[in-house]
């Protein structure tokens, strides 16, 4: 294993290994995808075809430049982020979802910080697997 490896060369060069519990990562994933998809959809939102972004060429109103434009510039997957983020943001959820998330993200953050009072560098994996061959 490649971390490993990398912990005991860090051993042998002198380096203090101190090993943390980080987190039940339960939050973070939840937190990522809400607020990742609210940001997404806030800043994507001035992708119109007036000021920023790919103009259609097939439009013969206003209306009909948002939506094509908006429609031919964005992909299956960023439509999907912009809907979701835009219905977390929305009033009936804000609260529910997206305060949450951002109480998550603080809860998250604090533990990192109470971490790094001690270390200097966190050291682990960042994905759960090794990577497709």
């Amino acid at each position: 294993n490649a971390l490993l490896k990398t912990i005991d060369m860090l051993k042998a060069n002198g380096h203090e290994i101190v090993y943390k519990n980080l987190l039940d990562s339960k939050f973070d994933i939840a937190a990522y995808y809400i607020i990742a998809t609210a940001e997404a959809s806030a800043n994507l939102s001035r992708y119109d075809g007036v000021r920023y972004g790919k103009r259609s060429e097939n439009i013969q109103n206003l209306k009909e430049m948002y939506v094509n434009t908006r429609s031919e510039g964005f992909g299956e997957e960023v439509k999907r982020r912009i809907l979701l983020g835009t219905f977390v943001l929305s009033s009936g959820y804000y609260d529910a979802y997206y305060i949450k998330a951002q109480k998550a993200r603080a809860f998250i953050k604090a533990k990192y910080e109470e971490i790094l009072q001690d270390c200097d560098l966190i050291f682990m994996p960042v994905t759960p697997t090794t990577a497709f061959k």
